[in-house]
């Protein structure tokens, strides 16, 4: 941790200080400025590349319509052609690997995406889409795709550097970093902002550092809501904390629930078209599939996933996320065409639900581009508030190399009926965000530390002027 030199103003020695206050506010503020300006040092580069790489996200949507418009768009045409035809136009063209999804047309003039699987030289995880022509079965192209918005390789290149860093499952631990604290950032600011807001807004008109602090109290305050919802959703796909989100979610039934790919009944597996299981061919083929999945509502666009083996059905899945959202998926039997089962959103649990509207607002796809414009203000509020914080952090020193710290010994001032439950609450959170609470022991241990040696330091300096004297 970077401190600067140790100044008489830096540490409250420990025979100067306060005696507990019975004001419960009054002794928080100290710690929660403490806490605020410290994470805020320690935190704000990784919350800076979050940032910038999530306005670079935000913006790929449309910038993905512009590089890759040939492959999505084509002119519309009056009919389009079956889906069958379509697939198999993709694969003669593209014969290496296994369709593992389809996704028709959904609109007047958009190509249909034919997804392999398995193509040598495509990622793991990823995909070959190949863009069909739907009213002329022409192949427009093929990209790689990734993830369940159908992203290709731009916006696929900037969400990995936004998650990872392109380090892999290493990398992800700095955007959980990031996510973890962003929170705790935003809520002390905001609670410290309402403390002062009369004596900032005071501010507004001057200069130098009181100024600084009036545009970083301000524009943090209007921000806070973002960025506590960005927080939250953001742990909710995490590495660590993610994982006990979802254990937390299934121990409460809320788990999100999966359409059954069971096909049953007598004529599973035996179906009339040459095609084995596994094969977009497969039993009644995909254009009855598809039929079956029209007749029970499920409007445009959708999925098609080909069966997994001979005693799985087709699955049809609704892929709409923006408002309103469309996330119904049947199973269709591919022997004779008959829908086995069928989900509705409109079915999921309350926390499964929210939890896909959050993903969804957060990569912001659930409102369109004004959805994706806020994003952008969001990350570019919290660019500034990070150049800002740093700002004041030098004025603070004056111009010196480093600024002076926030003084220590604030905790000592908070009574034990509000330290003690303080404490257990971090622990408790700190438990399920590690990547909260490991780093917050690591900074109380070393504060302590860095203290317990500024007050022998000056206890020495006292002894030798006593004995000078």
């Amino acid at each position: 941790m970077t401190t600067a030199p140790s100044t008489p103003t830096d540490e409250v020695p420990k025979s100067a200080t306060p005696a507990p206050s019975k004001n419960g506010w009054a002794p928080l503020r100290p710690l929660i400025l403490r806490l605020h300006f410290y994470a805020g040092v320690l935190v704000a580069p990784f919350l800076l590349v979050a940032a910038v790489t999530g306005l670079l996200y935000a913006a790929s949507f449309q910038a993905e319509k512009v590089v890759y418009e040939h492959e999505l768009t084509v002119p519309a045409g009056e009919t389009k052609l079956p889906i069958s035809d379509q697939v198999a136009a993709a694969r003669e063209a593209h014969p290496e690997g296994t369709v593992s999804a389809v996704r028709p047309s959904p609109e007047a003039g958009a190509t249909t995406r034919v997804l392999l699987s398995g193509v040598p030289g495509v990622d793991e995880g990823h995909t070959l889409a190949v863009f069909v022509d739907p009213y002329t079965a022409k192949v427009r192209g093929s990209l790689e795709q990734y993830g369940s918005t159908g992203a290709l390789p731009l916006r696929t290149w900037i969400d990995e550097f936004h998650r990872d860093l392109h380090l892999g499952e290493s990398g992800r631990l700095y955007s959980e970093l990031a996510a973890s604290w962003l929170w705790v950032i935003s809520a002390g600011g905001l609670v410290l902002w309402f403390s002062r807001r009369r004596a900032l807004r005071k501010l507004r008109g001057t200069s130098g550092r009181r100024r600084t602090l009036a545009l970083h109290g301000g524009v943090g305050a209007w921000a806070a809501a973002g960025f506590l919802f960005l927080s939250a959703t953001g742990l909710t796909w995490s590495a660590y904390a993610g994982a006990s989100i979802d254990e937390l979610r299934t121990s409460l039934g809320q788990a999100t629930p999966s359409v059954s790919a069971s096909a049953g009944g007598e004529h599973a597996g035996h179906g009339s078209a040459a095609g084995q299981a596994g094969d977009a061919a497969h039993g009644v083929g995909l254009d009855k599939v598809l039929a079956a999945a029209r007749a029970e509502g499920l409007g445009d666009p959708v999925e098609i996933v080909p069966p997994a083996d001979a005693t799985s059905a087709y699955v049809v899945k609704q892929v709409q996320r923006s408002w309103p959202e469309k996330q119904d998926s049947v199973a269709v039997d591919p022997g004779s065409g008959e829908v086995t089962d069928v989900l509705r959103f409109a079915d999921y649990p309350v926390l499964a639900k929210l939890t896909r509207w959050g993903i969804d607002l957060h990569t912001g796809v659930l409102f369109g581009l004004a959805n994706q414009i806020a994003l952008m203000l969001l990350a570019l509020s919290l660019i500034l508030l990070i150049v800002w914080g740093y700002r004041m952090w030098w004025q603070r020193g004056r111009g010196s190399a480093f600024g002076r710290p926030i003084p220590r010994g604030a905790w000592q001032q908070v009574p034990p009926q509000i330290l003690v439950p303080l404490l257990a609450g971090l622990a408790v959170l700190g438990y399920f965000l590690p990547l909260f609470g490991i780093p917050l022991a690591a900074f109380l241990a070393v504060d302590v530390l860095l203290g317990e040696i500024a007050y022998r330091r000056g206890r020495r300096s006292y002894g030798s002027g006593t004995a000078a004297r």
